[in-house]
């Protein structure tokens, strides 16, 4: 018998599978909203796309300098979060997402901004591929942006719990954040509670942010896998 055409989509890329998240979230977005927008190859996608409707929407506010420019090339007007009260939806990636919504944030050095911005919507929708779907998280280095002058007792503070960090460079220097801070990227953890571990690391001096989002977790995950997007509540 004749089968029909397959939507598998088993042979596209990873490009491809943000591709089609960035789309899917889209449906996420109401008419006359702003939207919050977070950063990474993933949301370019998500900001690619989002210049579909952005006749139908006010504007953004824009978790990077990177977003921001982005979505101005597009004709999308971007706010400051000082602007607005409130978002309606959060639309941003992750490094890693656990089966609880937690997840790994920093990749693209913007995870400061990417909580301010979080912590305005009264809805974290999470896009990625499902490369980033981990059962605990730690794989991925953990990004935490710092005060320079508590880098050797920050990295020390991680060498006691059985974590190995390291300074992200930009060339040979290090690489400054948005907010002027750098960043300490830390291998080698196991986070088996991350609303814990973020409330432990975000007390510590010199810590302007620690990648865990648990406090300002995802609701809805739209993961691109083989099978097409797959929708994940919290």
């Amino acid at each position: 018998m004749t089968q029909p055409p397959s939507q598998s989509t088993s042979a596209l890329s990873q490009d491809e599978l943000k591709n089609l998240v960035g789309q899917a979230a889209l449906s996420y977005v109401a008419p006359g909203e702003i939207v919050g927008v977070g950063t990474g190859s993933t949301v370019n996608k998500f900001i690619d796309a989002l210049a579909s409707m952005k006749h139908l929407i006010k504007g953004a506010v824009s978790s990077s300098e990177a977003s921001t420019l982005r979505l101005k090339a597009l004709g999308i007007p971007v706010f400051d979060a000082n602007e607005v009260r409130e978002l309606s939806v959060y639309i941003d990636g992750a490094d890693e997402i656990d089966g609880h919504g937690n997840m790994i944030k920093g990749g693209g050095a913007a995870l400061t901004r990417e909580k301010i911005v979080a912590a305005l919507a009264n809805q974290f929708i999470c896009i990625a591929d499902e490369s980033k779907l981990v059962d605990t998280l730690g794989r991925y280095p953990l990004p935490v942006e710092i005060i320079p002058m508590a880098a050797q007792r920050i990295t020390q503070q991680f060498a006691a719990l059985g974590g190995r960090a390291q300074v992200r460079l930009k060339g040979d220097q290090p690489l400054v954040t948005d907010n002027g801070q750098i960043l300490l990227d830390v291998s080698g953890l196991l986070i088996t509670d991350p609303l814990a571990f973020e409330t432990q690391v975000s007390q510590w001096p010199g810590v302007v942010t620690v990648g865990v989002f648990a406090f300002q977790r995802a609701q809805i995950c739209l993961l691109g896998t083989a099978q097409g997007v797959k929708t994940l509540t919290f």
